[in-house]
């Protein structure tokens, strides 16, 4: 009986370790973003700063971030709205300074994208690009994340089609691997322990 309740515990107890969760933060500046009513596309992008792949590393050129949002669906380009979901979002690495060189990340915009323009108390103009992703790493594991990109002040102009990017940041999350060894491990126990259980009551 005591083997019984051990397995229970140990196939609830499995699922729930596949939740333990490692986030990476990465970080990019600089870049052109221009766009529509099509969508926006933003290129050129700089990452400058990676931490939780390998601890924290930063430098002038790790790799790139660029994107692209799905079609604008309500609101407009100069006062803020949101587009729609799809595009494409990626993030390479170039190998250097430890950062593996190729795709870090690889997805699409999950939901809607949120264009938001953020009018400052002399008048002058920024814009936010805010929408979460799901993809996968570059070491094939599925993840999910979000993303915030800051523009550059457009004075007291509005967006035009054209402005460069001052910042920003994107995280993803994804299941720890050994988290996800422990799940295989475990089951594969699991199964044995039943059939061997099942053997014995013939």
């Amino acid at each position: 009986m005591k083997k019984i309740l051990w397995l229970v515990v140990l196939a609830i107890a499995l699922p729930t370790a596949t939740f333990a969760k490692n986030s990476i933060d990465y970080t990019n500046s600089g870049g052109t973003l221009s766009g529509s009513s099509s969508g926006l596309t933003l290129t050129g992008s700089v990452l400058v700063a990676v931490n939780g792949l390998s601890g924290l590393t930063t430098g002038n050129d790790l790799g790139s971030v660029s994107f692209t949002t799905g079609a604008l669906t309500s609101g407009s380009l100069q006062m803020g709205g949101t587009f729609a979901g799809g595009g494409t979002f990626t993030i390479m690495g170039n190998g250097s300074s430890g950062i593996p060189n190729g795709v870090l990340f690889t997805g699409t915009f999950d939901g809607p994208v949120t264009w938001t323009l953020v009018t400052l108390a002399n008048g002058t103009h920024n814009y936010t690009l805010t929408g979460s992703l799901s993809g996968t790493t570059g070491s094939g594991y599925p993840t999910v994340g979000v993303t915030v990109q800051l523009t550059i002040n457009t004075g007291k102009g509005f967006f035009n089609g054209s402005t460069n990017i001052s910042s920003g940041d994107t995280n993803v999350v994804v299941p720890e691997p050994s988290s996800l060894a422990l799940l295989g491990t475990g089951l594969l126990g699991l199964a044995i322990a039943v059939r061997r259980k099942l053997n014995c009551g013939r």
